[in-house]
């Protein structure tokens, strides 16, 4: 089933745009797919239902903001129409939903696409094809490799430098640290584990004292946990999504084990894992911070956050202004347009391509302060700026 994504975008560029349905049926044929004198067609596969759909919100925080970008008028004069399908988490439905969007809708572009493995099955499809896969919502560093794979690029820091990130940290604050590592048994979990090893060097064979995996589809992870307490661990490392996390952080304080905890930076989202877990349970928990926290005292003046805020009352009444997924979507959207906006009316899906990789002190108004995107052909690492911060009950507070 389609979204009501596609269903809104559709009826925003009917009514906001219709002096230009007028338009002969010549003028609006181009040499690239999706875009016409009118519209620019953008596909996208999302977790709508599945072990994952919290980050469907994505997808619809995004559907908004080009809703609202085709109001003004949208981009030169073209509406974005974004074409967000449900796959579930699920590879093979992923693979599916993206050949119909090439193939049969015929999008300009791919976007956003979410998860590791979700974007490492269609990767190569989208290659091959020479359609862009525009800003993965996955960390893996296989989606900053323009050598091998120059149309796929990433957005978030890459799990290996999330990962090395956190190793830093530990061996300056706990060299000797007995670290359990849960993750999910997946190229996103894998990445992660071996993004740590790769940090800790060395140290890495007697530091690591257990690691346990689970599936995206296991119902529960509490052996996993336990397990990991058994063995030994004082700090644990959550590298899964928001679903297990919060069963991770619930099933801790159950058992009154307290280690230090780690988790990836996805999933610190106080809506949907800090809440589902008991924000009381998740005092303490330490994350990579490369985004303004709505959560967050530091930002409640903060004059972007107050645009934000006062987009989400006006767009996304009903969202959870809490939930950082929000926020990333919103900052993620405005990376495409920016991107579009550079393309000017060479919307080949070359130039596409090719001013995602030129992107030069773009700065993005909900990221860290200090926090500028700097992209190259060679260089597809969207956002490298992090900072480590831990979590008080109710937001964030820097970790020196």
């Amino acid at each position: 089933m389609m979204p009501v994504i596609r269903r809104r975008a559709w009826l925003a560029s009917a009514l906001l745009g219709g002096v230009l349905l007028a338009v002969p049926a010549h003028a609006q044929k181009s040499a690239t797919p999706g875009v016409t004198a009118t519209e620019i067609k953008i596909g996208q596969s999302m977790p709508y239902s599945g072990p994952a759909s919290a980050y469907g919100q994505l997808g619809r925080i995004e559907g908004a903001y080009f809703e609202w970008l085709n109001a003004k008028g949208g981009i030169n004069g073209r509406k974005i129409t974004l074409l967000s399908v449900d796959d579930g988490y699920s590879p093979p439905k992923a693979v599916e939903n993206v050949r119909k969007l090439v193939e049969q809708d015929e999008v300009s572009a791919m976007f956003n696409i979410l998860g590791t493995p979700i974007n490492m099955a269609v990767r190569k499809y989208l290659n091959a094809k020479q359609v862009p896969q525009l800003f993965a919502a996955a960390g893996s560093p296989n989606f900053a490799d323009p050598e091998h794979y120059p149309w796929t690029i990433g957005w978030q820091p890459t799990l290996t430098t999330e990962a090395k990130f956190y190793a830093a940290h530990l061996l300056a604050a706990n060299p000797d640290a007995k670290i359990g590592v849960l993750f999910q048994n997946d190229d996103f979990g894998k990445g992660l584990l071996d993004g740590l090893k790769e940090g800790l060097g060395g140290r890495a064979g007697e530091m690591i004292v257990a690691t346990a995996s689970f599936e995206a589809t296991d119902p529960t992870i509490d052996s996993q946990i336990l397990s990991l307490r058994q063995a030994g661990a004082d700090t644990l490392f959550l590298f899964a999504y928001p679903k297990q996390a919060a069963q991770a952080i619930r099933k801790i304080f159950e058992i009154d084990w307290k280690p230090t905890r780690y988790l990836h930076l996805g999933s610190a989202s106080v809506a949907a894992t800090f809440k589902p877990a008991g924000l009381d349970k998740s005092v303490g928990v330490i994350t990579a911070g490369f985004i303004k926290d709505a959560t967050d005292p530091r930002w409640a003046e903060d004059p972007d956050m107050k645009a934000w805020r006062a987009w989400m009352a006006q767009n996304l009444p009903s969202a959870d202004v809490t939930d950082s997924i929000n926020v990333a979507g919103y900052a993620v959207a405005q990376t495409l347009e920016q991107v579009l906006r550079q393309a000017g009316n060479d919307l080949s899906r070359e130039n596409i391509m090719k001013q995602a990789a030129n992107l030069h002190d773009f700065r993005l108004p909900l990221l860290l302060p200090g926090s500028l995107i700097n992209t190259s052909p060679t260089d597809y690492r969207v956002i490298t700026y992090m900072k480590l911060q831990r979590f008080n009950g109710t937001s964030w507070d820097p970790v020196p």
